[in-house]
């Protein structure tokens, strides 16, 4: 920890930063630990004395003091999806500690502290438990969901591993929960300290059987909050699992990004839930039954009537009333239901971002999450030398209709993503049905962030039309 310190220290002469900088941020991270404050800070300018007695500085490259960042703000993914979650409406967190996303329910608990307890009773509205291990996290958060409370956990792909039936449970019981992925270099414990787009496919069709899950692409820590608050919406709507698919790039790094807004008079969408009145008045309730097309059901929440609207939560199959069946018709139906729903959320979820090219081109590229800074770059330069593509910035899957019609009307698709199996690419040729060699692959794994560089030098190589392996992957390349 202190070797940390001393490494900041060093390279705070180097590059001609103040101390005071380093020392008013200690403060803050410190704040009612005095002890640990003194220890840094003394840690801190044995590294800057090292350099004033032994080496030449500043070196000629600076870091110069700077408050020109206009409109934006400065945060981190984590903590802007937990802010999300408060505003969001979540009560309940579950959680066990795994990077990158512990900083999650840390944040929350944070949050919670300044805006879920009331000033004059001191009563707690809020409920954070570190389980022992994330299938109880995952338990604890499917048992809220089911009991009419917003709630989430949050974990990456080794968590996800574990949970992936309970994930299943509440897919197929139909329960409202959150899951915040903030995804690092896999499988395995793989690389805890590094960032990948790795968990695509198994958090899309997590759990045995036949299931599709919601995914949530943010692009940045405004869209971490947006997609996180977003999330519960969309759970209580749909009554299922949503995952908010971060990673550790935009989760853990601080970057620039549009301040946080949020509407004061904006209701929370709690879906299709029955009333009291409603059971009296003799409505008909069928726990599992589509009564608009749409492929979701009414549901109640416990208590709501002493004797109506009560039914049989279970995870094996049943009809249309919570009956428990395994005849054929019921489960198709039932199996077919829950597809309808799916499709209907295409036209729920944040949908893709169109960039045009500023000419018609056969030329298009597909990307999403963290990738869209060295994308946007990547643009840039590609057009300035001559080569013109246009842009789909994916948002969530499902997919709705737009990104067929754009991969439709390109002779060539670029996906970009970080992963070695383009998994990405994958589920849109498993879901939409395109010849696969219509869409190249772009890959970076290495575990660092993609660049501009990679993704320009990756499209140049295979947009030559006299290239004889013209549908080749692009892939990392390996290093010594």
């Amino acid at each position: 920890m202190f070797k940390n310190i001393i490494y900041v220290g060093a390279l705070s002469v180097l590059l001609d930063v103040d101390a005071d900088v380093f020392e008013t941020l200690f403060a803050e991270q410190y704040k009612g630990k005095e002890r640990l404050l003194a220890s840094n800070i003394q840690a801190l300018h044995l590294g800057r004395n090292f350099v004033q007695e032994h080496l030449e500085y500043p070196l000629g490259i600076r870091v110069r003091r700077s408050d020109m960042v206009g409109d934006q703000i400065f945060t981190d993914g984590n903590s802007a999806a937990a802010l999300g979650c408060i505003y969001g409406g979540a009560t309940v967190a579950a959680w066990y500690p795994i990077t990158p996303s512990s900083s999650v329910p840390e944040a929350f608990q944070k949050y919670c502290d300044k805006y879920r307890v009331d000033p004059v009773t001191g009563q707690h509205y809020y409920a954070i438990v570190q389980a022992e291990d994330e299938l109880a996290s995952i338990g604890m958060v499917v048992g809220a969901g089911w009991n009419g409370a917003r709630a989430f956990t949050a974990t990456s792909g080794p968590g996800v591993s574990l949970m992936t039936e309970f994930i299943g449970l509440a897919y197929f019981a139909e329960i409202p929960v959150t899951i915040i992925n903030v995804q690092r270099g896999g499988p395995s414990t793989g690389m805890p300290t590094r960032t990948q787009q790795s968990d695509l496919l198994s958090c899309a069709y997590a759990s045995h059987g036949d299931t599709k899950h919601v995914l949530l692409f943010p692009q940045d820590p405004h869209e971490c909050f947006e997609h996180s608050a977003a999330a519960l919406d969309l759970a209580d709507r749909l009554q299922t699992p949503i995952f908010v698919m971060t990673d550790l790039d935009i989760g853990m790094n601080q970057r620039l990004c549009k301040p946080f807004s949020w509407d004061g008079a904006r209701d929370y969408d709690r879906g299709k839930v029955m009333t009291a009145e409603e059971l009296e008045a003799g409505k008909d309730f069928g726990r599992y039954k589509d009564v608009d097309g749409d492929g979701i059901p009414w549901r109640t929440l416990p208590g709501t009537h002493p004797t109506k609207g009560s039914f049989f939560t279970r995870g094996t199959t049943r009809n249309p009333y919570a009956q428990y069946s395994e005849r054929g018709p019921d489960y198709i139906y039932n199996m077919e239901r829950l597809l309808r729903k799916f499709r209907t959320a295409a036209d729920l979820v944040p949908q893709p971002v169109l960039r045009e090219a500023t000419q018609p081109t056969p030329y298009g590229v597909i990307y999403f999450g963290s990738t869209t800074p060295a994308m946007r770059e990547a643009l840039d330069v590609l057009e300035a030398d001559g080569q013109h593509l246009d842009a789909l910035r994916l948002r969530a899957f499902p997919f709705p209709d737009s990104v067929s019609e754009f991969i439709a009307t390109h002779e060539k698709v670029f996906v970009v993503e970080q992963n070695r199996d383009a998994q990405m690419r994958s589920m849109l040729v498993n879901e939409l049905h395109f010849d696969p060699a219509r869409l190249v692959p772009v890959l970076h794994y290495d575990g660092t962030p993609i660049t501009a560089r990679f993704i320009v030098q990756a499209i140049r190589d295979n947009i030559q039309p006299a290239s004889a392996n013209a549908s080749a992957p692009a892939r990392q390349k390996e290093t010594a």
